[in-house]
């Protein structure tokens, strides 16, 4: 007997169900270790550094997993598909906005960031204009590897000025992943945006 039967007496519901399932636990990890990478970044030395970095790959490894299990245990859910971009998002954006606050990204290398970040603001909100008008736009295989280098870039930046000691040029590699990146979200972030005029005329 689950442990929500043995408190109601009554089986628990789908979408009580739904909300405990792995892949959702999955998420709901990710969405915690926001702060805590964040924090080590912030609390400046190089062990914190490197333990930053692991929390973040751990987050990222959830990103592929809490997706895959859900289509392999056939546990996909509502709650499941409006997490997973969102934890996404908190991710890329917390980490993004505290390399810039600590000077990892500096200048004009901040605009790498900005792209990024107003290009995931754009997609979001078209996201929800067109799902209300039941348009769905597939993630390409480009935006895919657009993320792959994203998250190695933003690996490399974590860790920063600690990575610089073991491997020459480290923060340099990431700064330049980043632009990589940045200059593909700009490419994949335009097919959002056609499919979104598009409609918009139609109206």
């Amino acid at each position: 007997m689950s442990q929500a039967t043995q408190k109601t007496g009554q089986p628990a519901t789908p979408a009580a169900a739904a909300a405990v399932n792995w892949p959702n636990i999955l998420t709901y990890g990710r969405i915690a270790a926001v702060p805590v990478v964040v924090a080590l970044i912030m609390y400046g030395n190089d062990r914190s550094r490197w333990l930053a970095l692991g929390i973040f790959i751990l987050a990222a490894i959830t990103d592929f997993l809490d997706g895959y299990l859900a289509r392999r245990w056939k546990m996909q859910s509502s709650l499941g598909r409006m997490l997973d971009p969102i934890a996404d998002k908190l991710l890329v954006a917390a980490v993004l906005l505290v390399l810039s606050g600590d000077d990892t990204l500096a200048g004009l290398n901040q605009w790498a960031a900005i792209i990024i970040l107003c290009r995931e603001i754009l997609v979001s909100g078209l996201r929800e204009y067109l799902a209300e008008l039941q348009v769905s736009v597939p993630v390409t295989r480009l935006a895919k590897y657009k993320t792959a280098v994203q998250m190695v870039a933003m690996g490399f930046l974590i860790a920063g000025p600690a990575g610089d000691k073991v491997l020459a040029y480290n923060t340099l590699i990431g700064i330049a992943g980043l632009w990589i990146a940045a200059l593909l979200t700009l490419y994949t972030g335009f097919d959002y945006f056609r499919a979104g005029i598009t409609h918009l005329t139609e109206d």
